[in-house]
């Protein structure tokens, strides 16, 4: 499985990995396609195999370009068929340091790294283990259910 940039060309793949992985959203190209075309304060990326685009992941910088940048792991999503294989965990430790380079080139380092998922979600696991974030908050009926808001600390000398 390689991790790389997300491209235009592969904005039809992602969009319909969003559109299985989220069902009650809509509209999945012309999401993808706006956080695409937001670089550099969106990152996309995608994990691709032989078959093609099975996940991608979405990085966000928060409150303007800084000297430390605090940025928000906005989505992350993986085929339903696909999932189970590790291929979330491998999106967040392998374009991670693609987000640290990013950041390099225009003069900052990474600080803080927040990510807001239902309280229900199993996904806190992997993002506490994979990054160390802790739940911060719970915002009471945000979107289709309770959401947490978690967050990882001092990121600036971690892997």
């Amino acid at each position: 499985m390689q991790i790389r940039a997300m491209q235009a060309a592969d904005l039809s793949a992602a969009a319909e990995v969003h559109q299985q992985a989220f069902i009650r959203q809509k509209q999945s190209l012309q999401w993808l396609e706006s956080s695409l075309n937001a670089f550099p304060r969106f990152l996309s990326f995608v994990a691709e195999e032989q078959a093609g685009v099975v996940g991608y992941i979405l990085w966000a910088q928060k409150s303007g370009f800084r000297d430390q940048a605090v940025m928000e792991l906005d989505q992350v999503a993986v085929l339903p068929a696909e999932q189970g294989r590790g291929i979330a965990r491998c999106l967040i430790y392998e374009s991670l340091p693609l987000v640290k380079q990013q950041l390099c080139r225009q003069g900052s380092t990474l600080k803080h790294i927040i990510v807001n998922t239902r309280a229900d979600n199993h996904a806190q696991r992997l993002y506490r283990s994979a990054l160390g974030a802790e739940v911060v908050a719970t915002i009471a009926d945000l979107y289709s259910a309770d959401e947490v808001l978690m967050l990882s600390r001092d990121m600036d000398g971690k892997a």
